[in-house]
């Protein structure tokens, strides 16, 4: 049996983790792939408070081993259930079960998928969810990303270093992210900005890859690009598949809790991008996990 179980090996989670253990608690953290979530696959991090430059790879390793170092255990299982067992709580995996006395949620969130026609059947042959993931494939052809955040224009200015051309296509007159960067992107000689268009329809070769995507507009007919990649970064899903019923969450399934980081259901707590709040950044993600941890701790302390 554990104090804590953290769900989620994420910034959040292994911040989390960091805390709970400094306060001498037993911890046991469950990812299903690998730790880090979606920060590893960022190239650099320019954001984050004393830290001018750093890898996303790096950044999560430098979490893990110190998370490992506190003595921390970490189970890359997958969670399938989370419910309560008289006074404590029985988390399942897939391969096994564990007990605790309180639990965190760190779960993260999906990548937003078009929901569109041959979406599933072009993943891998041409649609990418992670430009820092795929974009080396795509070295001197001519890509498109969809969206029109942060995410979307970080994606469009590394691939503008990589491929022939960029199409930044976006469904709003102006984008969500910050002004700095679209003004960046701007500059770049290689990206072309389409605004006030969706993407209507992914079109394959002869090949079974994609050849061309078909943008739609309001005022205009569809047009057909011809691209080699499309780069969806349209949002994401909250994670909360294994305690749905267990914990309330808003009508976008984010999972409601104020700064202290308690859920609804006494004795668990919720840290990161599937809690709902307004920003969702990587410092927001380790104030998160500190926060959950310490009202972990005084849950705990005062049983």
């Amino acid at each position: 049996m554990y104090d804590i179980i953290i769900v989620g090996a994420g910034t959040a989670g292994l911040t989390a983790a960091i805390y709970a253990r400094r306060a001498e608690k037993s911890v046991l953290v469950l990812e299903q792939t690998t730790y880090g979530g979606q920060i590893i696959n960022t190239l650099e991090i320019e954001n984050y408070p004393g830290m001018y430059k750093v890898s996303g790879p790096e950044f999560s390793k430098a979490l893990y081993d110190q998370a490992i170092t506190l003595g921390a255990e970490v189970e890359f299982e997958k969670v399938i259930s989370v419910r309560r067992d008289e006074n404590l709580f029985l988390v399942g995996t897939e391969d096994d079960s564990y007990k605790a006395r309180a639990v965190i949620l760190a779960t993260g969130a999906e990548y937003r998928k078009l929901g569109i026609p041959r979406e599933e059947e072009l993943t891998g042959r041409g649609v990418s969810y992670c430009a820092t993931c795929d974009g080396s494939f795509y070295k001197d052809k001519e890509v498109m990303v969809n969206g029109g955040g942060n995410t979307a224009l970080y994606d469009a200015e590394y691939l503008a270093g990589i491929c022939k051309k960029v199409y930044l296509v976006h469904r709003r007159d102006q984008f969500r992210g910050d002004t700095s960067l679209v003004e960046r992107i701007k500059k770049l000689p290689n990206v072309e900005i389409i605004l006030g268009a969706t993407v209507e329809e992914l079109i394959p070769g002869e090949d079974g890859k994609l050849r061309a995507v078909k943008l739609k507009f309001l005022e205009r007919p569809s047009t057909e690009v011809a691209v080699a990649g499309l780069f969806v970064a349209i949002g994401h899903i909250p994670s909360v598949g294994a305690f749905s019923d267990l914990v309330e969450q808003d009508e976008s399934g984010y999972v409601i809790a104020e700064e202290d980081c308690r859920t609804s259901y006494e004795g668990v707590f919720v840290a990161g991008d599937v809690r709902r709040k307004d920003l969702r950044q990587l410092v927001t993600a380790t104030a998160d996990g500190a926060e959950a941890a310490t009202s972990a701790v005084d849950f705990l302390n005062n049983l």
